[in-house]
This record gives structure tokens, sequence and C-alpha cells, in this order.
């Protein structure tokens, strides 16, 4: 059996002032091109599905049309789980005509799926966090525990009132309970969940720039060996990084976001992740590289020629500028940068550090002309660097009003 997994797709996610949902349209494309080109029998989306609660019609529109097209109109089941940047609510809305598509949509953690039953699949089995398939073709079914992500208001309906617990704890319970009942070897056994989830012992994995934290110090963390022993693959989202958090023979993957959505990400390969699972045998796995989507850079110069030249080298990158320079940056040189490239989110000006010395200006000579006051002061606030030219033009413009 083959299972596509992907995560993190954050539709209607912007950069700054820059729309994302040209780029998204094509590497969702390429993501169903891809199943289909790999033959897939099933598709796991692991939360994130958009970037927030109230996304925008060309989102969502986006996400069913993409959805659809992933289940072959039914054919193929999607299984879908909301992240801490959806809404369950909205996720879990169309249910009752995503279930005519194939498409299982979970938002809530411990949901019970509504059993149903397609040409080319049925729900053989359901309970409170499980689900269990049967797809034509295959003799064993298919086991799949899903948690989607749950806020402190919904942890409280999971958990009860005991958080303090430690979710570490509880999930661990909740997972083994239902593994040791339903996840034998005679079928696969995957686990999905939307978490901040790591290896014990190894360092702290970063969460993205812009990310809505979930670890918040280490009440939120959850430890990768307290999957269940009959899982064999535990596909993740949230960190936007493909990573194997798991082990080799039971691996516990973040598949990656499909764009590169924060300048903390400037660099990152994007992938998709191809399962082949059997019932008692340990899966295999491929990652295969989304190439849609425009790159992101963090780039420093230290002249505004060495930075035009790059720019225009690079057309379709969206780029972090920091410009370092003697004085602060003037306007024509401003200008100019704009003028070279359409993809500048940031431009970052930086005053090289001269070693100037605050206390060389600690007496100010007041009998001065307040041109040369202002002068002194801009220099005592900005580590001893002169007010430029295009500074003084506007100074004495204020001046003389």
């Amino acid at each position: 059996m083959k299972i596509l997994h992907t995560a993190d797709w954050h539709l209607g996610k912007r950069l700054d002032r820059f729309s994302r949902l040209e780029e998204q349209v094509q590497v969702m494309d390429e993501i169903v091109q891809i199943a289909d080109t790999q033959k897939v029998d099933m598709i796991i989306v692991a939360g994130d599905l958009f970037d927030n609660f109230n996304p925008s019609v060309d989102a969502v529109e986006l996400f069913y049309k993409t959805l659809k097209r992933l289940s072959l109109n039914g054919r193929r089941p999607v299984i879908a789980i909301s992240g801490n940047h959806d809404s369950p609510n909205l996720i879990d809305a169309p249910d009752p005509l995503a279930r005519e598509c194939g498409i299982i949509l979970i938002g809530h953690p411990k949901a019970k799926v509504n059993p149903f039953e397609l040409e080319n699949f049925r729900i053989s089995n359901s309970v409170e966090g499980l689900i269990e398939l049967q797809i034509n073709g295959f003799d064993f079914p298919i086991r799949i525990l899903h948690t989607p992500y749950a806020n402190e208001i919904r942890l409280k309906e999971y958990l009860g009132e005991n958080k303090e617990e430690e979710l570490n704890k509880v999930l661990a319970e909740n997972w083994k309970q239902l593994a040791d009942e339903f996840c034998d070897s005679n079928g696969v056994n995957i686990l999905t969940a939307h978490l901040y989830m790591n290896k014990r012992g190894t360092e702290l994995l970063d969460e993205p720039d812009g990310e809505k934290p979930i670890k918040i110090g280490a009440a939120d963390l959850i430890y990768s060996d307290i999957i269940p022993d009959q899982i064999q693959y535990t596909a993740l989202g949230h960190l936007h990084g493909f990573q194997n958090i798991g082990t080799k023979e039971k691996p516990a993957i973040y598949s990656s976001s499909p764009l590169c959505y924060s300048f903390s990400e400037a660099g990152q390969t994007k992938y998709i992740n191809i399962i082949e699972a059997e019932p008692n045998r340990e899966v295999s796995y491929e990652k295969i590289v989304l190439k849609n989507g425009k790159p992101l850079a963090r780039k420093t110069f230290d002249s505004v020629e060495a930075t035009v030249a790059w720019l225009r080298e690079n057309p379709d990158t969206l780029v972090e500028l920091t410009l370092e320079s003697e004085t602060f940056l003037k306007a024509e040189d401003r200008k100019l940068l704009y003028q070279s490239h359409s993809g500048i989110v940031h431009l970052i000006p930086k005053v090289k550090n001269q070693d100037f010395n605050e206390n060389k200006l600690h007496e100010i000579n007041l009998n001065q002309d307040i041109q040369t006051l202002f002068q002194d002061y801009f220099k005592s606030k900005n580590g001893g660097q002169e007010a430029n030219e295009d500074l003084m033009k506007l100074f004495n413009e204020i001046l003389n009003a």
C-alpha cells in the first residue's frame, strides 16, 4: 500500500504584502500530479490546512478543489486533520459533502468519524480517535489513529481538567489503549497528529518564524517514544522542515510545508513523503522534492552596486535584504533598489559599527547653532554616525516650516 503524507499547506498565507496564492495553486497541482504518477492508495494531510481561522474565499476554493482532485472523485481516500492555524469547526463543516468525495475531514481531538462506504473503499470501524479503512484490492485493513491540534479549551474537553498531569502522559495512555485494542499485526497501523513532537534527549527543534507556537516551555512537549509499538509510521504536521524524529524502523516524520513561508526557512528544500506499507513489516519511504514556489533568500551587502547586481540576477526570488553602509541609506539608493527588483519583502539598513564611544559626547555645547546641535544629538543616539545629507535637508525643511 502506498500512502502520500503532506502537511502545513497554510493556504492563504502571505509574506508581508506578498500573496503566495499563485505559488500555492502551482504546488497543489504538483502534489496532485505526484499522487497520480506514484499511484498512491491514500493521502494524509497532517494539519495547518489554512493559514488562519478565517481563510479567504480563494484559499477555501483551492483547498476543496485540491482534495477533490487528490481523492479521484471518491476513488481514493483522503484524510485531513486540523492544525493550530485551523478552525476545527470550519474543517468539520463540509463533512457530509466531503464523504461523498472520499474525503475524511477531522477537526477535533477524539472525533468519531461517521462510517460510510463508497465504490472503492469503506470505513470498516470507527471509534473516538481512530478509523479503520478497507480499500479494494487489499486483503488487509489500514488503521489511522488521528490527533488534530487541541488548544487549551479543547484540551480540557479532551483530557478533563487535569492538564497538569502532562499532555505527554495522557496522549501516551490514549494512544496505547487504542493501539492495543484495534491495531493488531494483520493490518497497516498509522498515527497522524499535529503536535510539537521531539526525540527525547535531543535539542529542541525550532518552530518556524511566524508560526503560532505550540510549544510553551516544556509543558506541551510530546516525545516520540510514547508512540505505540504497533504504529509503523507517524505522519506529523507543524514543523516546516523535513525530519524524522522517530527511528529508522518506525519513522515519525514531519513531511515539511510545500513552500518556504518565512525567512527562517530560506534555502530549505520542500518535500512530500511517499510511504510503502504492509502488515507486520517495517515501512519504507521516499521523500520527493517539490519544485514549485519562489525561493526565499536572506542577503547582506555592503554596497548598493553589488546589491543591485544580485537583485537583477535573481528576479524571481523573495528577499530579505540587509544593506550595511557607513551612513544611513539615501532616498535615491532606496528607490534604485526597489526599481531593480519586485520581490524585496524587507529592506533593513544597517550602519556599520565605528566603535563610537558615547562618552565622547557627554558634553554638548548648547551655544551652537541648531543644525550643529541636531548633528551632535543624532551622533549621540546612533553610535557616532553622522546624519546624512538627506536627513539634514529634512531637518531644515521642518525647521523652516
